[in-house]
């Protein structure tokens, strides 16, 4: 490493790579970047987002940020492994929008994804044969790993071939699990660089299992989502590879989750909204344990439980013996969600795994108080005491005296709401992040050009 910082020029610009990982920018504006970025009214970078599902319900981080960058001069195409989940009617028209322009890996069909690998065995063997030779070597012996890797090596065939046709020649991957495999393999095979945004957790608890450190080392750069997740990936690889890693936050829109008011009477029932997945990582049932301790408490609460997943049955027979009122909303959308977080008076997420919760921000930003726990990323965006409360996670009497101090004072939860809301526009605001994202790619795309 050349010292603690590297000095990067680019044209938006002048930037500075921090040593802690932190960009770090002269001021420009947005307009400003757009104009340096693309001067003669073309757009001067392109690369490709691949993504393990687009749109995805619980994702809509992606969405806003591929949209965020577009605006700033980028052309995005976007590579998907699975279709949608959410059904065509449910979609919202700037969804429906994405859906027609992606190109889907696994809606080729098995016929066409053997006509692809035949065609690159034949015509381009040199291509085939080191993505075959790199999803052997993931196997390590291993028959149900190498079956795996066999798997990924086909779906890098397809999102190389057609990376290819168009000339495509930077791909960014979000998520380090499965989807990087298969942009790793198709980096490997087709020789054209990738770049990782890491959000962690799972990764981190299994480096082997996810190839973490080999897909860090080929990365060509690496967004991560927290000094939490930089540190992480710090832990697994050489000081080499330091220099490379940037913490580029994730972030929401406060013009979109803003305060909204509450007509009528306040209700003698405390709601209390949680959103995310129904999977154990989360910590639902650690909420309603909090829950059903606060009721022998005697205080009057409801939950409502926005989400879906493996974990709904387990949470609703707990729910109907404790006798707790819960409401099981299922996933939602944008807008959906904001009209719940404009009804509830605490939002409380008990993760015991996490990266950094959108959820949280979008709760944040609407100037709902917010509970959660002391882990991973969780600490940099709430700072216990001042933008709301933390507790150990699987504690579940420490989450419901954090969720009792927020129902009996009524000015602490007003002032952790709003200086929630501070704390987000001033570190997690959407534009602002993107912005910051789009210089880096700026830079190290400009290199290879």
């Amino acid at each position: 490493m050349n010292g603690n910082f590297q000095h990067l020029q680019s044209q938006a610009g002048t930037s500075t790579i921090a040593f802690d990982g932190e960009p770090r920018f002269d001021s420009v504006s947005q307009s400003e970047f757009c104009a340096a970025n693309a001067p003669d009214g073309t757009s001067a970078l392109r690369l490709v987002y691949l993504l393990s599902q687009y749109p995805a319900v619980s994702h809509t981080f992606f969405l806003n940020e591929i949209r965020e960058l577009r605006s700033l001069g980028f052309t995005i195409d976007v590579a998907s492994i699975n279709p949608p989940d959410c059904q065509n009617l449910s979609m919202h028209a700037t969804e429906l929008e994405e859906v027609d322009r992606t190109f889907y890996i696994k809606s080729k069909g098995a016929a066409s994804a053997i006509f692809i690998a035949v065609r690159t065995l034949l015509r381009r063997p040199g291509v085939f044969a080191r993505g075959l030779v790199a999803a052997l070597r993931l196997g390590r012996w291993d028959l149900n790993a190498t079956l795996y890797s066999i798997f990924y090596f086909v779906e890098a065939l397809i999102l190389g071939d057609w990376m290819r046709s168009r000339s495509l020649r930077h791909l960014h991957i979000h998520f380090c699990g499965p989807v990087a495999t298969v942009g790793m393999l198709a980096s490997t095979a087709w020789g054209f660089p990738y770049s990782l945004t890491v959000h962690g957790p799972d990764e981190f608890y299994d480096v082997e299992k996810f190839y973490l450190r080999r897909k860090i080392e080929h990365a060509k750069f690496i967004l991560c989502i927290s000094n939490f997740c930089r540190s992480q990936l710090m832990r697994i690889t050489a000081p080499e590879h330091w220099e490379k890693m940037h913490v580029v936050r994730l972030g929401v829109d406060p013009l979109l989750f803003c305060p909204m008011r509450r007509d009528g009477e306040p209700e003698s029932a405390v709601e209390i909204l949680c959103v995310g997945r129904l999977v154990p990582s989360k910590g639902q049932l650690m909420l309603l344990c909090a829950c059903d301790l606060l009721l022998t408490r005697g205080y009057s609460l409801r939950v409502r439980l926005v989400g879906a997943g493996p974990d709904r049955k387990i949470l609703e027979a707990f729910a109907e013996h404790k006798r707790i009122p819960v409401f099981f909303e299922g996933a939602k959308n944008h807008e959906e969600t904001r009209q719940l977080l404009a009804r509830a008076d605490i939002f409380a997420l008990a993760s015991f795994a996490e990266g950094v919760p959108v959820a949280l921000m979008e709760a944040m930003a609407m100037q709902v108080a917010c509970v959660s726990t002391c882990v991973a990323g969780i600490p940099e965006l709430i700072r216990d005491g001042l933008d709301g409360l933390l507790v150990p996670a699987s504690s579940a009497d420490a989450l419901a005296s954090a969720i009792q101090r927020l129902i009996e004072d009524l000015p602490l939860r007003r002032r952790l709401a709003v200086s929630g809301r501070k704390r987000v526009c001033e570190l997690y605001k959407l534009s602002e992040n993107v912005l910051s994202l789009a210089r880096v790619f700026h830079q190290h795309l400009q290199e290879s050009n």
